[in-house]
């Protein structure tokens, strides 16, 4: 996504949208948000894709994120596609609208200048049509995760949704999250923290894996919002048991 990295400002522009013409900053105030775009209105993996975020916006409402969609097609498409992606989650709250606005960028001036053109996926006027980004910008306005997906290919917002957990955990707390890391599991103490730091930061304790080469850079400590040790009954003290925690 040329243009565009991982800590930029993310981009304040102005768009039509199914709930009126936003400012995209001024939309997002002080929440995360995320901004995804769909290569085009009824057509069966979108379908899928905004009928998942749609179930899942309590999640995301939870963790403080507003979303908003994005692709080529009109308003008037938009709002008439709307309803079957109601129909395919089977609601039948009898509303019209999505829990989410989409953006109607029909002179791609969007899609352009934020590298969302999927050049082997065409319009029937052989013009491309978006891929299926995923932007999530932080509170502070700046870009904090980018993924690209081909039109083939639907995402996973389950997937997202732990991205999200990641990357709020981890701007607030000096910890990362190592493969496959959901909430609840141990979380990894980054080497550039001191042995005595590290003590003192993390009260449930600092776990090391032994290794080879001697080094002790594999250092785990409980998830931030558990009180409690790591339950291992499989394991030395010195590693953790990564299972989700039952309670």
């Amino acid at each position: 996504m040329p243009g565009l990295l991982l800590g930029d400002v993310f981009p304040d522009f102005e768009a039509e949208t199914t709930i009126g013409r936003i400012k995209f900053h001024e939309y997002l105030g002080d929440s995360w948000g995320i901004l995804f775009s769909h290569p085009k209105d009824y057509t069966p993996v979108c379908t899928t894709e905004l009928g998942r975020a749609a179930r899942l916006s309590s999640e995301f409402s939870k963790r403080n994120v507003k979303m908003m969609a994005i692709s080529l097609d009109s308003l008037e498409d938009h709002h008439g596609w709307s309803k079957d992606i109601l129909a395919y989650n089977c609601d039948e709250s009898g509303t019209c609208m999505l829990p989410f606005p989409i953006i109607a960028d029909r002179k791609r001036e969007l899609a352009v200048s934020l590298g969302m053109l999927d050049p082997d996926e065409k319009d029937k006027d052989g013009l491309p049509l978006t891929a299926r980004c995923v932007f999530i910008i932080g509170p502070d306005k700046k870009l904090k995760l980018s993924l690209l997906y081909p039109a083939t290919t639907g995402r996973n917002f389950d997937e997202i949704l732990r991205v999200l957990d990641s990357l709020q955990l981890t701007a607030g707390i000096r910890v990362a999250t190592p493969a496959d890391w959901k909430p609840g599991v141990c979380v990894m103490v980054p080497p550039s923290i001191p042995e005595e730091e590290a003590a003192a930061l993390f009260p449930a304790g600092v776990y090391s894996k032994e290794l080879p080469s001697g080094k002790k850079y594999l250092r785990y400590t409980p998830h931030p919002e558990s009180n409690s040790k790591p339950k291992d009954t499989k394991h030395s003290q010195t590693e953790p048991n990564f299972e989700p925690s039952q309670s």
